[in-house]
């Protein structure tokens, strides 16, 4: 199997991307994009890989998704005793990463993690599934647990407890937001001639933006 591995590779033969096809703001330029992989019917466009670095360097990833965006970042929700949230804690430096694999294309974006106040985080609780406010309750995220038995019966617990189907926002929840040092904007062009796009943040709050080799 690994020596298939090495033989495996797709050339990337959609169009490029030129600087002139580029917005000033990299926000906007996101925005264009994001809309560009919702119409495409990209699988969950809306999901990205968030990497945390622990206190003791030690780098992990997971997927998470993306609920809101404007020009102060980039907003996702957690359990705040999570693994991701105590990383942020101890280093708030992190990475998010968008792989739109089927427009060949990637965003990855550098940057700060902030904690969003308690009135954003419980407006946007209140605004989920019934299911998914029981989860937040039902699950320790991140601790050890010795069977999938023990999160159902939490989770019937949540749905026995809160039966008025108005389920308060857990003292354990809430959300981020990535506030953007750098942001590149990655095509697929054939031969492995990728283009690459990179803003980055100056002083005086404009972006600097810059061809980068593939």
């Amino acid at each position: 199997m690994n020596s298939s591995l090495s033989q495996m590779r797709a050339e990337y033969d959609q169009k490029g991307l030129r600087r002139e096809d580029l917005g000033s703001d990299p926000i906007e330029q996101f925005a264009r994009w994001m809309e560009e992989a919702c119409l495409a019917e990209v699988v969950e466009p809306n999901a990205m890989t968030l990497a945390t670095v622990s206190s003791d360097g030690q780098p992990t990833l997971r997927t998470v998704l993306l609920k809101s965006f404007d020009a102060r970042g980039f907003v996702f929700f957690t359990n705040l005793e999570s693994r991701k949230a105590r990383h942020i804690t101890e280093n708030p430096k992190v990475s998010l990463l968008f792989p739109w694999l089927a427009l060949q294309r990637q965003v990855c974006i550098n940057g700060s993690a902030e904690r969003l106040s308690a009135a954003a985080a419980i407006a946007y609780f209140a605004s989920r599934p019934f299911a998914s406010q029981l989860a937040a309750w039902a699950s320790p995220q991140s601790k050890v647990i010795s069977a999938r038995a023990i999160l159902e019966m939490k989770w019937e617990e949540a749905k026995r407890k809160f039966t008025e189907g108005k389920v308060p926002m857990p003292s354990f929840w809430g959300g981020f937001q990535v506030q953007p040092r750098e942001i590149e904007f990655w095509q697929g062009r054939e031969h492995r001639l990728h283009d690459r796009f990179l803003y980055t943040l100056q002083a005086e709050g404009a972006w600097k933006i810059e061809r980068i080799a593939p």
